[in-house]
């Protein structure tokens, strides 16, 4: 911006207006901007600003520019790095929109290092190591203003910032990374300057790590100007508190002795009567035992600011609760302290730690120093291989004061309260986070240590070592139950951070830790429902599965303790947490595989269940591998292990199921379930779930009637058994509506499994994987009926976003329904969605199964339809002519798959004027889906009205008509006149099949 005089009609400069714009870590120095325009007869008015990263740049400047006047942008380095955002992005916008508006704009420079090249546009005056005549006479210059003094009322005049203030007592350096807090500061400042003479006093209150130190010496940097003494005590230990409150007495010349008493006395009279300085800030930091208030407070004219983690501060000043960061301060420090991590990773990092300064501190500096990238720190962390009180690598670590002030207070505790030393120690041998407390209240008969039994036995002690931690805020309550209602102490679990964890471990000694990770280990076992198969019981294992490694319980050799483990793992595998599971899997198997023998019945158990998660979570040549070995040994062993083997065969069969050897697997399976009837009987749960997986088998062979009779009797079974609203009832429901489809009874699939997936919802969930498949059965039932047309395609578009939250998108289960959607957008003529559908899921089976699976091969046929409806006849062609080939080849001539692409291939085949080899493969394809399916099923029709459309065009019209008569009669009597199939029939439509994956 030009410099410019602006006269008025006496000569004098014009009055201005001017938006003076700064971080909040620069306000001292906006302060000052503001009052030194103010006294040369121009209104100015503060914005602190910093605009939020998904807001564009060029947005956030130009709300800037709806003031009247000037823009004066008070800058440094630290001004770039708001939001975050890349220097690329300012500089742009400094290129583009500033330069642009460069007659609003103008700026002032408080640093003496380099800015972005694009900041020349604003011509920012550098105000850095300026007196404060001389950085006034450029502020001036810059705006385009004269200096004239105006005469103004001011209660006190702002310090220059670059001036220190008549007392500075050992505040600690400013921290150049200070992040965020504006609206916290402004609010404490507020209140300290609106509380009535003499109890001016806030307390900042929270946690080790909540960042009250660094909050409290921000405030002192950042409101300096306006305090004439700024004194820090600190004051975890009484003795150094009272020296330098003392020491006060001697900075402020008063006349006494060295009596440490008498100095104290002295300097509060002083602060009292607000002689010499009425304008005084006191800062008492770590203030945690209020026993000397008293005798220590200062009272008078001037503020006291008290970090403490003692909730009884609220007895003696105003309260200021430290939350956590929010999620963008959280992120933006991470983001300029380690500038190769993406917004999502930061976020990932920040959620990890639950925004927490401290941890954040020490996150940033791995992740910043060593370029360490997030998903190996996160998974070190996890895993416990990095705490948060851990050294980096490089550059700074965790605070060793830190760990002073926490040693202090538990040696306080340790003197003063030491059952509540008992009740941490037994915290720490739980997971950070949320602590089911409770549960040694509520299991009474738990056979702890004898040190401990206190706990379960003395209400009155253990409440009052409880309320001792939160009063402290190491510890905060959590009560969960209905609203209103108060939990009594055996439903009570507390919230330990992360950080408190770390610290309290390390300070904790070998002894008592085992001391209390033994009772952990016990109560756990006594909480085991002992039923992970009922859904009732699933918040239970959730909140179990957090605590069995910190407990030791995964290295435990006591029988119930490890069939506790096992049955979280089984938890794992029936809620569908399978990512949890299979972590779980390999960190039992870590700890077991030292202390049993492969063999042993827990260790078989294992692999049962880490089997199962490997196949639901698509990893099933692992799972096949894992049983194969498994099997090696069992078959060698003496004596001979008949259950444990069929546990290992039925697993192998679900394996080969999976990888399409799907003969094998049924003869697998028959002799499985054989075994189990003649040793358990035929009622028992193992026998019911191997009769169901050899309805899976049958399924999958195209057996549809034997898989439907075999699946109503089991379902029958496990009604009776098990009843209704269990979940392997519930998945019989599931299979039964599926063989109903599968056979073309499309009205009685979808009558049979509304009602399931209401029962699904019910019992497990929306969003439970077994509930996702039973929604994604009911949509096809729909589409398949033909009746809910209008309503499908939506309901497919929402159900398959949810199942790509749940799964992911390349898991084989969504793979199946973006195959289902895409087929669905082809037929409705979206071919656009259809081809990038299909296209990805063909790829993505492709990458999972290898390309000669069968669902692989029966993808083409799929791409060969949107090909097809495309235009591209000769291309279809090619690729229904190698699904057929591809598909006879692995599963037989007859199999409906085949028959499927036969139906299609036949299509191709006429409409590329290859007459006489429809007919044939028509003919042909006819004679087999009638001896396999039936006369009466859809596929059948359609192959009867196919060929029908091939013997017109081969000119022999009679057989057509009576076939395509006999084929609409037929779709009319089993779908109904109005069934889009029947109206495509009609309407001489050429009738198609769509491949629809199943794995199992």
């Amino acid at each position: 911006m030009a410099e410019q005089q602006r006269p008025d009609s006496d000569g004098a400069s014009a009055s201005e207006r001017v938006l003076v714009v700064f971080p909040g870590y620069h306000r001292s120095w906006a302060t000052w901007i503001a009052q030194c325009l103010e006294s040369h007869g121009h209104q100015a008015t503060l914005q602190r600003w910093d605009p939020p990263r998904e807001t564009p740049l060029e947005d956030s400047l130009g709300d800037l520019l709806l003031s009247s006047g000037p823009v004066l942008l008070v800058l440094d380095d630290w001004f770039f790095e708001l939001g975050p955002r890349p220097a690329g992005e300012w500089n742009d916008a400094l290129r583009g929109f500033v330069a642009a508006h460069a007659d609003r704009f103008a700026a002032v420079n408080l640093t003496n290092r380099p800015l972005l090249p694009a900041t020349a546009v604003l011509e920012p005056a550098s105000l850095w190591g300026l007196n404060e005549e001389a950085a006034e006479e450029r502020l001036l210059r810059r705006l385009g203003l004269q200096r004239r003094r105006v005469p103004r009322a001011v209660a006190h005049r702002a310090r220059y910032p670059e001036t220190r203030c008549e007392i500075w007592g050992e505040v600690p350096r400013r921290n150049p990374r200070f992040t965020g807090r504006d609206d916290l500061l402004t609010t404490l400042h507020q209140r300290l300057a609106d509380a009535e003479r003499g109890a001016a006093v806030c307390t900042l209150l929270g946690m080790s790590g909540i960042g009250k130190t660094q909050l409290a010496a921000e405030y002192a940097h950042r409101f300096s100007p306006d305090y004439d003494v700024v004194w820090w005590i600190n004051s975890d230990d009484r003795n150094i508190q009272r020296d330098r409150l003392g020491e006060l007495a001697v900075e402020l010349g008063l006349r006494i002795g060295s009596e440490p008493g008498e100095r104290i006395r002295a300097a509060r009279e002083a602060l009292r009567r607000g002689e010499p300085y009425t304008r005084w800030l006191v800062i008492f930091d770590g203030w945690d035992d209020t026993d000397g208030v008293n005798t220590l407070l200062p009272q008078g004219p001037g503020h006291v600011l008290i970090t403490s983690r003692n909730r009884g501060w609220s007895e003696h000043s105003e309260v200021v609760e430290v939350p956590a960061f929010l999620r963008p301060e959280s992120t933006g420090y991470l983001m300029r302290r380690a500038p190769h991590i993406t917004a999502e990773q930061a976020d990932e990092v920040a959620a990890e730690f639950g925004d927490v300064p401290l941890p954040l501190v020490q996150a940033a500096s791995w992740l910043g120093e060593s370029r360490m990238e997030v998903p190996e720190y996160l998974r070190m962390v996890r895993e416990r291989r990095l705490t948060t009180v851990d050294e980096p690598a490089t550059g700074e670590g965790f605070p060793q004061s830190s760990m002073t002030s926490w040693s202090i207070l538990l040696n306080r505790l340790r003197n003063a309260q030491p059952q509540a030393i008992d009740v941490l120690g037994l915290c720490t041998s739980f997971a950070p986070g949320r602590i089911p407390l409770g549960l040694i209240r509520a299991y009474p008969q738990t056979d702890l240590p004898e040190e401990l039994r206190w706990m379960a036995t003395d209400l009155p002690s253990w409440t009052r070592a409880l309320d001792t931690l939160v009063n402290y805020s190491v510890l905060t309550r959590e009560t969960r139950g209905p609203v209103g209602v108060e939990m009594g102490p055996h439903q009570e679990s507390v919230h330990m951070h992360r950080l408190v964890h770390d610290i309290v471990s390390k300070l904790t000694s070998e002894d008592g830790r085992d001391l209390h990770r033994r009772a952990v280990r016990s109560l756990l076992a006594q909480a085991d429902p002992g039923n992970p198969l009922d859904s009732r019981n699933w918040p239970r294992y959730a909140e179990l599965l957090p605590h069995l490694e910190p407990s030791g319980a995964l290295s435990s050799t006591q029988p119930r303790i490890q069939e506790t483990v096992l049955n979280c793992l089984r938890y794992c595998m029936r809620s569908g947490e399978y990512k949890s599971g299979l972590n779980l899997a390999q960190r039992i198997r870590d700890h077991w595989s030292h202390i049993m023998d492969p063999l042993a019945q827990p260790m078989l158990d294992l692999t049962t269940q880490e089997g199962n998660i490997l196949r639901a979570s698509g990893r099933f040549r692992e799972a096949y591998e894992l049983d194969r070995t498994v099997h090696a040994r069992l078959r060698s062993a003496e004596p001979r292990m008949e259950l444990p083997e069929l546990s290992v065969k039925g697993a192998i069969a679900a394996s080969l199921r999976h990888l399409g050897r799907y003969d094998e697997a049924h003869e697998l399976q028959q002799e499985v379930r054989d075994g189990y009837a003649r040793l358990l009987g035929p009622e028992e749960n193992l026998t019911l779930i191997a009769r169901h997986n050899l309805g899976v088998g049958l399924r999958l062979l195209g057996r549809y009637q034997e898989a439907y009779d075999l699946d109503l009797d089991t379902l029958a079974r496990r009604e009776n058994v098990l009843r209704a609203r269990h979940i392997s009832t519930l998945s019989s429901g599931n299979a039964v509506a599926q063989d109903l489809r599968l056979l073309g009874r499309y009205r009685d699939a979808l009558a049979r499994q509304e009602p399931v997936v209401r029962l699904h919802v019910q019992v497990l969930g929306a969003q439970h994987p077994q509930t996702l498949s039973a929604r994604g059965q009911l949509v096809m039932c729909r589409r398949r009926e033909g009746g809910h047309v209008q309503d499908v395609g939506s309901e497919m578009a929402s159900l398959l976003d949810q199942l790509a939250q749940v799964h992911g998108r390349d898991h084989y289960r969504t793979l199946a329904f973006i195959t289902n959607y895409g087929n669905y957008l082809r037929e409705h003529g979206d071919l656009s969605q259809a081809r990038d559908h299909i296209d990805e899921a063909e790829a993505g089976y492709r990458a999972l199964l290898g390309p000669a699976h069968p669902v692989a091969t029966g993808m083409v046929a799929n791409t060969g339809l949107v090909m097809q409806a495309a235009g591209e006849r000769a291309e279809a062609m090619a690729m229904f002519e190698a699904a057929l080939a591809g598909l006879t080849a692995t599963l037989g001539p007859d199999h409906p798959w085949v028959l499927g692409c036969a139906l299609n291939a036949a299509s191709a085949r006429n409409l590329n004027g290859r007459i006489a080899d429809a007919v044939e493969l028509s003919r042909d394809t006819l004679r087999r889906v009638r001896h396999q399916l039936g006369d009466e099923h859809p596929l059948t029709l359609s192959c009867q009205v196919a060929l029908a459309a091939d013997l017109r065009a081969a000119r022999e019209q009679e057989e057509a008509g009576k076939l395509e008569e006999d084929g609409l009669l037929g779709l009319t009597r089993t779908l109904g006149a109005q069934h889009p199939h029947t109206i495509s029939a009609r309407q001489r439509t050429r009738p198609y099949w769509d491949f629809e994956p199943f794995l199992g």
